[in-house]
């Protein structure tokens, strides 16, 4: 293996495992840029950890910024393979769009900012890929700047979500969550209220909600190499996601390789042949529910780059940097592989598993596998005393937040 450095740009928990992932593949420290939240505490998820360098950069959100942090790296470490790699799609976006000065800098592997926009823009990509491959939900949209009426032929429930998540997710507003589930008109006139008075001025997605509790969502985490070839493809069954507003749709507890339904290798078919078709690059993550009404799986979204939760691959043989690596760097040839192994990646603590996973046969199998759990913030070779108190202290909070926000009827 040749040496080579890793840069990685965020401070969220997509951030910590892609350092871990660093620190496994090669036994040292990751560098990382985040963005300086004057003011406030950092990211719990990167605080007290010995497997990264940690650089705060101001306004880092500022296009402008983040390539003068980027030029500042890079002079000081000229001589040096330096792979980079975004934890959110704000950077994301910036390193597509700037791809022709950063290439002969930095090692990376995104789709062009033109691509990256009908995926991230929820409203681009419904309408952009309808007659795709893919089984998408049912969609309206609502224009938050200039429409007054709400349509009248909803079948309710329904679920309401931003189209902009980047602008959606740097600003704050009162009843802000990353997604609304919604019983009739009356709520969602209240929550177009809360968008409308904001400074989100761009659509709302109104989808047919699609019946099922958790163990009906599930997880995908795609590689495509920088030849525009699928590499790799997982399948997760989600039994848990998280329940606190600001975090719904996030899973909590998946197992991959493991369905219990049908059709799993003919959607894996699908993935592949989209993402092809469309000349996608690099790392993606795959949001779906299984429609039991349709034997269907419907995606909800993707996100143009690894997923919140994709570290779950690592464990299963495919460390998401050692493919980068081989990608990018030592220019290997790599045939797609199926990642089947079965993998059981928890956020919570067993008694959050064992009393919310409403499936119990998903449950049984969950808690069956418990020991060979991966916990993608709990590392041995990063185990120091405040680190160790910091987990505990997150392993609290979400007690308490599966018992004060059960996702009812809001």
């Amino acid at each position: 293996m040749e040496n080579f450095k890793a840069l990685i740009i965020g401070s969220d928990i997509n951030a910590y495992y892609l350092a871990r992932c660093y620190h496994e593949f090669t036994g040292r420290k990751a560098d990382m840029l985040a963005l300086n939240t004057t003011g406030e505490k950092p990211f719990a998820y990167t605080r007290f950890t010995k497997i990264h360098n940690r650089e705060y950069v101001d306004n880092m959100w500022e296009e402008q910024v983040f390539l003068e942090a980027l030029d500042r790296y890079y002079e000081k470490n000229k001589g040096e393979k330096i792979l980079l790699v975004s934890s959110n799609e704000t950077y994301g976006e910036y390193i597509a769009k700037n791809q022709d000065a950063l290439k002969d800098k930095f090692y990376f592997n995104y789709p062009s900012v033109e691509l990256q926009r009908t995926l991230v823009n929820k409203e681009l990509f419904y309408k952009t890929y309808a007659e795709s491959v893919l089984d998408l939900p049912k969609t309206v949209y609502f224009d938050c700047k200039n429409d007054t009426e709400i349509p009248d032929d909803l079948n309710y429930p329904i679920i309401v979500k931003p189209a902009n998540v980047i602008l959606f997710k740097h600003i704050t507003f009162k009843g802000k969550r990353k997604i609304y589930r919604l019983k009739d008109k009356e709520q969602l006139e209240k929550v177009i209220g809360f968008f409308k008075n904001s400074d989100y001025d761009d659509t709302l997605i109104i989808q047919e909600y699609i019946p099922g509790d958790d163990s009906h969502l599930f997880d995908a985490v795609v590689y495509v190499g920088k030849d525009k070839k699928v590499k790799l493809c997982s399948f997760a069954q989600i039994g848990l996601q998280e329940h606190s507003p600001r975090m719904i749709g996030n899973a909590a507890v998946l197992i991959n390789g493991y369905s219990q339904y049908g059709g799993v290798d003919e959607q894996i078919e699908k993935i592949v042949e989209f993402m092809e078709s469309i000349g996608y690059q690099g790392f993606a993550e795959f949001d779906m529910k299984y429609d039991a009404r349709e034997e269907k799986y419907k995606v909800m979204e993707i996100n143009a780059r690894q997923g919140r939760c994709s570290y779950y691959i690592t464990p299963c043989g495919y460390n998401l940097i050692e493919v980068l690596y081989r990608d990018l760097i030592a220019n290997e040839d790599m045939e797609f592989k199926k990642v089947d192994k079965v993998q059981l990646e928890t956020f919570v603590p067993r008694s959050v598993a064992k009393k919310y996973i409403v499936n119990e046969e998903f449950k049984k199998k969950a808690l069956s596998i418990w020991r060979h759990r991966v916990e993608p913030l709990r590392y041995k070779k990063d185990n120091g005393i405040m680190r160790k108190l910091l987990l505990f202290k997150i392993g609290l909070n979400y007690k308490k937040a599966y018992k004060n926000f059960i996702w009812n009827w809001d």
